[in-house]
């Protein structure tokens, strides 16, 4: 379930020496290494994640962006980062919680139990008072081990498969959703019959907004208890912070990693444009 912490509860745990690994998973698309920002200044014992090579893997275009990481390779960063068994794990940014959820997706799906979002963010941990500090941290290595994501995720067929199998929802700006831009992958518009809900609509800043709103804007589009239903957005990040907000209102999601980066580069793929989801449909 998802769970976020405040930076008044985190400075506790630090303070009394709690077994607890912070990890800064700072990714803008302009700048998908953070590196330098992160030396500059984080939450004191924060490690680095790298997003595009430890929360993800290089692939195919036919891939999608950004794959899911190999097992090998994310049990090697989970160690890298000092993570051990039984630690709570926190997990932050600076750009709306999209690479702090991405690392919360893969980390509780894959068997570490304890990871919430620090609430706010760096902004929030820097307006409530509390210091940063510089420069590398290189923690010993921890013993944590990961398994193979175990929730259901789905393949390009799988995400075929909606509006039949449920609701899939589209987490992109509204107009790249209706096709009228796109300004990464290579077509314009979405999956036919997924709905759009833009993240916009459920952050107030660097915050999520309250459960009860979270539930209203969800059940809006369809997803409600019962129903089964999925996002994915451009590339599988933004979509895992929309499993995350689900998941504060009660609603569970699954994620289609691939999103529309992998739609967009299979051939035979169709593709639908305008406001309603059967406007106007092509093929690819």
């Amino acid at each position: 379930m998802a769970q976020l912490i405040t930076p008044a509860e985190l400075d506790l745990l630090l303070a009394a020496g709690a077994p607890v690994r912070v990890l800064d998973v700072r990714y803008r698309l302009d700048k998908p290494d953070g590196r330098d920002d992160h030396a500059a200044g984080h939450v004191p014992g924060a490690v680095y994640v790298d997003l595009e090579s430890e929360l993800s893997r290089h692939g195919a275009p036919q891939e999608g962006r950004h794959p899911l990481p190999a097992l090998t390779d994310l049990q090697a960063a989970v160690r890298r980062w000092g993570l051990r068994s039984g630690d709570t794990v926190v997990v932050y940014d600076d750009a709306r919680a999209l690479g702090a959820s991405r690392a919360w997706w893969v980390l509780t799906r894959s068997g570490i139990a304890d990871v919430r979002l620090l609430d706010g963010g760096l902004r929030g941990w820097i307006d409530a008072g509390f210091a940063l500090e510089s420069g590398a941290v290189e923690p010993e290595p921890g013993d944590a081990a990961v398994h193979a994501i175990a929730e259901p995720v789905l393949s390009i067929d799988d995400a075929a498969g909606f509006p039949d199998a449920g609701v899939l929802v589209d987490v992109r700006a509204a107009e790249r959703y209706r096709g009228e831009v796109e300004p990464i992958d290579p077509v314009a518009g979405h999956i036919p019959g997924a709905v759009n809900l833009p993240t916009t609509a459920y952050m107030d800043g660097e915050r999520f907004v309250d459960a009860a709103a979270l539930a209203e804007l969800f059940a809006s589009v369809g997803v409600v208890p019962g129903v089964a239903a999925a996002a994915y957005c451009g590339s599988g990040v933004t979509a895992a912070q929309a499993v995350f907000a689900a998941e504060l209102a009660g609603r569970e999601l699954a994620l289609y990693p691939g999103s529309w980066s992998q739609w967009s580069n299979t051939p035979g793929r169709p593709v639908a444009t305008g406001a309603a989801p059967a406007d106007v449909t092509g093929t690819i």
